[in-house]
């Protein structure tokens, strides 16, 4: 945790939401220095501020998130913006990403077996050693049935939930 806070402020706060290291008292040239040497370090960082004093380090961030009540220049700095002030947001905000990008891999990989089973069979590439040959039109359903199962399995999105210790 980067702050500007004072160090008795900053431990409070880290020990609360479970952040073991902590750096306080730091500049907003500083801040954006920690994440430099951080992103150099192969580290992912995440960002979250809410005053002019965050706006170059939410830039610099691989992922800066803004409170909503925060200053202009730091909710256009940042790629997300929590509307609620609650630090948990910003979590949840995290973990809807990683489900999102586990449903765009997961179409991705139906969407490729479809089309590594259907494209031969809609050839005829097989057709000379087993017979088999894809109608055009199944394999219009084919590709209808993929487009609906890709769509359906990102549609499993909307019951997702925030993990039960964020609610």
């Amino acid at each position: 945790m980067l702050t500007g806070d004072r160090e008795e402020t900053a431990l409070t706060v880290g020990e609360a939401v479970g952040i073991e290291t902590i750096v306080a008292g730091v500049k907003p040239d500083e801040k954006a220095e920690h994440i430099r040497k951080l992103q150099q370090q192969n580290e992912v960082v995440a960002m979250v501020g809410d005053g002019i004093n965050d706006a170059a380090a939410l830039t610099l961030s691989d992922v800066g998130l803004a409170m909503g009540a925060g200053s202009q220049i730091a909710l256009e700095s940042a790629d997300i913006v929590l509307v609620r002030n609650d630090l948990a947001d910003a979590v949840a905000a995290l973990e809807l990403g990683r489900a999102t990008m586990t449903r765009i891999r997961t179409n991705l990989v139906w969407a490729f077996a479809y089309n590594i089973i259907g494209i031969p069979l809609a050839m005829g590439l097989l057709y000379p050693w087993t017979g088999w040959l894809l109608p055009p039109a199944f394999a219009a359903a084919a590709m209808s049935l993929s487009s609906v199962s890709v769509v359906s399995n990102s549609l499993l999105l909307r019951w997702w939930q925030p993990s039960s210790a964020l609610r």
